[in-house]
């Protein structure tokens, strides 16, 4: 009985031993996970600032472009109230 006692202790520490390994492989496959959850995120967080900056770059350059055309027409209505002063042909 002393045997059989010692065996099943023996095979239960071996037990014990492979689930705390497994436990630390699947914890440390965890944490390569989060790492590379926060890696993406990090990633999609940057390349989402650029593109906003852009955004922002490029309404600005519209406002700027929309305000260079309105002025244009301004002018060409101008151009054309003194061409028909004048006496020209529209």
């Amino acid at each position: 009985m002393d045997a059989t006692v010692t065996l099943f202790g023996s095979f239960l520490a071996c037990m014990g031993v492979l689930g705390a390994a497994v436990v630390a492989y699947l914890g440390k496959r965890g944490e390569n996970a989060l790492t590379g959850y926060s890696s993406l995120t990090e990633k999609l967080q940057t390349e989402r600032d650029r593109l906003e900056r852009q955004v922002a770059e490029r309404d600005v350059k519209l406002a700027e472009l929309n305000a260079l055309h309105a002025h244009d027409q301004s002018e060409i209505a101008r151009l054309l109230i003194d061409n028909q002063r004048l006496g020209g042909t529209p």
